[in-house]
């Protein structure tokens, strides 16, 4: 028997070991002849807590059954006595709940419907059946959602056959067709659900929507409700409080000094590429010698290209290998007096290192394991260039 379905707020209850065995990962359940642990299922996760001193840390449906999945290797009595983690159960069914207020806030006061659910361990979220959805129409549900909260108003649970299902406005038709159970929330939302939920909007606490995402042409609707809200709230204000006593502005005024921050950032950015530019600028022109060979260690590429792109433009020829912990890496180019193809040059030496690359026939470059020296794959290339 499911006593979760027979009254929601039962917090401990007594039971008999009907049955104890391991699955085939090893994990040793128990199964009761009634329980008010919930099994993961229709969105929403397990319970967990304790049958006698055992931690019940899964639960799970399996053909029909309810399996207890406990820690330890001590023998049960055949007497058990089960306590719910109520904190972890309370939470589920208030996000579960605000599930059900949030997705009828959208639907019924904009036709906009949703099309999956997942309650996780910190945040929640609906996929909704839209590609974008404006911030004045998340602000308006969100109202509309909270407005349906302060109303109080029951939820209502109610065993129904296929038949009787014609008699309510479902919010999406059910996906089973025996033991149908509808959660009602009286002229807001009717729902086939078999998750738990509290017995008033009340209880559901604030809804609040965080942000949201495209997902595969819907749109992701993350939120919170009840305790999760004050949690959220706790987490950004410490954040702000931070940035409030770093950036030395009231919150107010936060996001006015962080634009200022990226503006001035963005500034020392540019003027250190810059510099790097005027350092490399004068770094080639050290090289004096028609074929500029040299060896490099943890060098960025991107610097070693750009280097070699000003050594070029002074028709020479430039063959550079840069070797890290790890590879090796190549950076070849020429002039245009120069008549060897670049990009057949490093393909040539490349199998020396089990490398990949390419380029144009005037600049090319790759890169690969280190299976020579970094000497011997510059005197590779420089054979391959005579």
């Amino acid at each position: 028997m499911k006593l979760f379905y027979e009254n929601v707020n039962l917090q401990t209850f007594q039971a008999t070991k009907l049955d104890e065995g391991t699955d085939e990962q090893g994990r040793r359940y128990i199964v009761l002849d009634q329980t008010a642990f919930y099994p993961t299922g229709g969105g929403q996760p397990h319970d967990t807590g304790l049958l006698n001193q055992a931690r019940v840390y899964d639960v799970e449906e399996v053909d029909g059954t309810v399996r207890h999945y406990i820690e330890g290797t001590d023998p049960l009595l055949e007497t058990v006595h089960g306590e719910i983690d109520w904190n972890r159960r309370f939470d589920h069914m208030q996000q579960h709940a605000g599930q059900h207020i949030l997705s009828a806030a959208f639907e019924n006061n904009f036709d906009l419907k949703t099309v999956s659910f997942h309650l996780g361990e910190e945040v929640c979220s609906i996929d909704l059946e839209t590609e974008g959805v404006s911030s004045e129409l998340l602000a308006a549900a969100e109202d509309q959602a909270n407005e349906l909260v302060l109303d109080n108003r029951p939820i209502e649970t109610k065993w129904v056959s296929k038949e009787e299902l014609a008699q309510y406005p479902l919010r999406k038709e059910v996906a089973v067709s025996d033991d149908i159970r509808l959660v009602i929330i009286p002229e807001a939302d009717y729902n086939g659900c078999g998750g738990t939920h509290p017995t008033s909007t009340g209880q559901v606490g604030t809804i609040k929507i965080l942000h949201t995402e495209k997902q595969r042409g819907h749109t992701r609707v993350y939120f919170v409700c009840g305790k999760r809200v004050n949690n959220q709230l706790g987490e950004k204000n410490e954040v702000i409080q931070a940035l409030t006593a770093k950036m030395s502005a009231p919150q107010e005024k936060l996001k006015d000094a962080a634009d200022r921050l990226l503006d001035q950032n963005r500034q020392l950015e540019k003027t250190v590429d810059e510099l790097k530019d005027q350092l490399l600028s004068f770094e080639a022109k050290q090289y004096t010698e028609d074929v500029v060979k040299e060896i490099f260690t943890d060098r960025p590429v991107s610097e070693l290209q750009k280097l070699a792109k000003m050594i070029v433009n002074e028709e020479k020829t430039v063959l550079f290998v840069n070797e890290t912990d790890d590879k090796l890496q190549l950076v070849c180019g020429r002039g245009a007096n120069v008549e060897v193809n670049m990009n057949q040059l490093v393909k040539s030496v490349l199998p020396l290192i089990n490398g990949r690359g390419g380029g144009k026939p005037d600049f090319a470059q790759g890169g690969g394991e280190k299976l020579v020296s970094a000497a011997e794959l510059l005197e590779a290339c420089a054979a391959e260039l005579l």
